[in-house]
């Protein structure tokens, strides 16, 4: 396949025989003991899970040099065409593989839903077999099946986790119409609404079992990072969330990166970096994009979807199956200062030739393992796209899978609009979607971030490592909220190397991360919490840990008598520079909406000398720029506050509990003259947003959050 660029009622059901495989699972840990407990709804499925392991992938996968150090990893099940419900040649059924699931002793089912009228209009290698109109076929001949077997009683104690039809509401929003990358195939299916009024199908049907728990497809950074792009995108979900019959209700949450490549993380480099003034999004591989990692995409969407409507507990999901970009060519540290590609280019972990490729890329690793809950408002990474398991075929080939040939596959191919017309970076002689690709598996292993074990020189050749890492020290908070704490640390060593590290609230595991910090979230105001962090190296050796850190959080609503307040975080690195760039948040903490057209923000500061007039700019903002209205305003004499920035918002609501998302906005003086913030009233030096009792809210003209000066 291709990726370019209220809770309900639990059923009392009973528990079905579980004899446990030799298999393990990465999420595994305790499983429920009772019916009760197994059917009770949770907010997060992966948490407390132990997942399925497919054994049709697992034993290809064990087949292949070094392959075996990760044959039991969990993975998801596709069901990627009709018949793949009662099985095919080679692969279970769906029934097959959930009563294996039982015999595993799992309590986490993981498919793939994937067979929409019109599947994937932009991607010939992915194409499925329903034509666009065949919308009734797909929801008695596909859907319906499904939903039967998964509501059977006998599967109750499961929690099943779908993805609801990767690529299909993505390609509405960008490649149906007035782009380089459009399709007359994309173009038909926004006409006729089948993509939507699908999903929507799927979301109400599915989502009336119990035990299951829908996700649904929003591509990755590399195509909708950008503000004209994400926007329209949360409207499009919100439309397939709401059509034949579903709710928002149908939603546990939204997955990023589906089969895709873009990189977790990119530690090299910051969206907001400079190079001899030119910005970081100017370069060439970014591209004016918002995001250039699939870690900070998913939380501002999540943040972007809530404000569209979702429910406020959504999670998001990340695939790492084919993200690690590892080996020696792993870039450690920036490129050189000569140009912001320079910059770019030489700190990316991501190689691929152009973000928009996504077929077999070259030179990808295996990514992080499936894990639970490893940072603020993630559900879990996740494994979607099982490695060695082929994007499309290089070449035409004929099948009855529906699957064409789409020259991204080609590695001679010189590309197309959705790829900047670049190489297409795929690996030759690939088979057809879904088909085993030996050559790619064995290069993933390679190149996997974080190393497999006996993934180097000597592949299958075993470790045995069983040398822990130090215990981390000097654990500190370096910020918190009324509802949050970020923690850090001075990084652990090892024998070998240091993978991540577990965190650790009370004794109890609430996220893992790849670097020193973490932020815990989703906190009670003005209450003590105890802090641990552990580390852990590839080899699953696991170190003492830290010393703990007592932390209370801010006293709830700031210094304003309402419902509202406002987080700030710095975004200049320079304080006598020539422009002033700030982040700001507002947060609903009552428990009823608030009408945005009511409220005001004020940033406080003062000019010095120079000119008297001003412009100001929105950069970026998760409601949308043009939703935001900005003025400059004289505010007399006060220390460091001779005038300020108001922040007034058209129209719309902020639900309970809801965030508004980033809002990246900059001043200037009409004659650029440098400013010096470091005694300005609202100027913070903080880089992650914390409560700013500096910077005023006002609702209806009154002070409701923040001390004026």
């Amino acid at each position: 396949m291709s990726t370019r660029g209220t809770i309900k009622q639990g059923l009392r059901r009973r528990l079905a025989a579980a004899s446990a495989l030799a298999m393990g699972a990465a999420l595994a840990v305790a499983i429920p003991t009772t019916a009760d407990a197994a059917a009770a709804r949770v907010d997060n499925p992966y948490v407390g899970a132990k997942a399925y392991v497919n054994p049709d992938w697992s034993a290809k996968a064990a087949a292949e040099p070094g392959g075996a150090a990760i044959a039991d990893t969990p993975a998801f099940v596709w069901m990627d065409r009709i018949a793949a419900i009662g099985g095919t040649p080679g692969a279970m059924s769906l029934r097959e593989h959930l009563d294996t699931a039982l015999d595993q002793g799992a309590n986490l089912f993981q498919v793939v839903i994937y067979d929409l009228p019109g599947r994937d209009c932009a991607a010939l290698a992915s194409n499925g077999e329903l034509g666009p109109t065949e919308l009734d076929r797909y929801k008695s001949e596909y859907i319906d099946p499904i939903s039967e077997i998964l509501a059977d009683p006998a599967y109750a104690n499961l929690r099943i986790v779908t993805i609801i039809e990767p690529d299909s509401l993505p390609n509405i929003v960008t490649n149906a119409g007035g782009t380089a990358g459009s399709t007359d195939a994309c173009a038909t299916m926004k006409a006729n609404g089948n993509y939507e009024k699908g999903v929507g199908y799927a979301l109400h049907t599915l989502g009336a079992i119990p035990n299951v728990y829908n996700y649904v497809d929003a591509a990755h950074h590399g195509w909708l990072g950008w503000d004209s792009n994400m926007v329209p995108a949360g409207v499009e979900f919100k439309k397939a969330a709401t059509s034949e019959g579903a709710t928002v209700d149908d939603v546990a949450g939204f997955i990023v990166n589906t089969a895709n490549y873009s990189a977790l993380k990119e530690p090299n480099f910051k969206v907001t970096d400079s190079v001899n003034g030119t910005t970081v999004r100017q370069s060439k591989w970014v591209d004016w994009n918002y995001y250039v990692d699939e870690l900070s995409f998913a939380q501002a969407l999540r943040t972007q979807l809530v404000g569209q409507g979702f429910n406020s507990n959504i999670g998001m999901l990340i695939d790492t199956a084919r993200n690690g970009w590892g080996g020696a060519d792993r870039p450690t540290s920036a490129g050189p200062l000569t140009s912001v590609d320079d910059y770019v280019n030489g700190g990316r972990v991501d190689r691929r030739i152009h973000a928009g490729n996504w077929c077999n890329q070259s030179g990808a690793g295996i990514g992080e393992r499936p894990t639970s809950a490893p940072e603020a408002g993630i559900d879990a990474y996740v494994w979607a796209k099982p490695p060695g398991e082929s994007d499309g075929s290089s070449q035409a080939e004929d099948n009855d899978e529906g699957k064409g040939f789409d020259r991204m596959c080609d590695p001679t191919y010189e590309g197309n609009g959705r790829n900047g017309n670049s190489k297409t970076g795929a690996l030759p002689n690939s088979p057809v979607a879904g088909h085993w690709f030996s050559a790619q598996f064995q290069e993933l292993v390679r190149n996997a971030y974080p190393p497999i074990d006996g993934s180097g020189e000597n592949p299958g050749g075993g470790d045995d490592d069983t040398q822990a890492p130090t215990a981390p020290t000097g654990l500190t908070s370096s910020a918190k909220t009324s509802s949050s704490v970020s923690l850090s640390w001075t990084a652990s060593s090892d024998n070998k190397a240091v993978t991540g590290y577990d965190v650790y609230r009370g004794g109890t595991k609430v996220g893992s991360t790849t670097t020193t910090s973490y932020t815990d979230s989703g906190l009670s105001a003005s209450t003590a919490y105890s802090y641990t962090v552990k580390a852990k190296d590839a080899a699953g050796n696991v170190s003492a840990a830290s010393s703990a850190l007592s932390v209370t959080t801010s006293a709830g609503g700031g210094t304003g008598t309402g419902s509202l307040k406002v987080q700030y975080k710095n975004n200049d690195n320079s304080a006598t520079d020539n422009q002033i760039r700030f982040g700001l948040q507002l947060v609903n903490t009552g428990s009823s909406a608030v009408d945005l057209s009511t409220v005001k923000l004020r940033y406080w500061f003062t000019p010095e000398s120079g000119s008297s007039t001003f412009g100001a700019s929105c950069d970026y903002a998760v409601l949308g720029c043009g939703k935001l209205s900005l003025a400059v305003k004289s505010d007399g004499s006060a220390a460091g506050a001779s005038h300020y920035l108001e922040v007034s918002f058209g129209s719309g609501s902020l639900a309970a509990g809801a965030s508004t998302g980033e809002m990246q906005l900059r001043l200037n003086k009409s004659d650029w003259s440098n400013f010096n913030e470091a005694d300005d009233y609202s100027h913070g030096t903080g880089t992650s947003f914390a409560d700013a009792s500096k910077v005023g809210v006002y609702t209806a003209g009154a002070l409701s959050w923040g001390t004026a000066p």
